[in-house]
């Protein structure tokens, strides 16, 4: 099964290519105290339609390159509809 994760783009500058920033919650094993942990993941973006702001959602997949293993599977919502 592929992961599937929820994220914002956060950079759109290179071709086919957006950065998309995850943000989970985790709980401290010891204090117990919630806290939020950010990634970054290189998406494929096939027809360029991402733009800054926007909410997509990315899918694993074979590794297009050196560091970009994902794909938008759909824009959730866009930035300034």
């Amino acid at each position: 099964m592929n992961r599937v994760l929820t994220g914002t783009v956060v950079s759109d500058k290179m071709d086919k290519t957006v950065v998309v920033e995850v943000v989970r919650s985790k709980t401290h094993p010891i204090y117990k105290k919630r806290y939020s942990v950010t990634t970054k993941f290189k998406a494929h973006d096939e027809k360029n339609a991402c733009k800054v702001g926007d909410s997509v959602e990315i899918v694993e997949t074979r590794p297009m390159s050196h560091d970009k293993h994902f794909a938008v599977s759909k824009v959730l919502s866009k930035v300034g509809a």
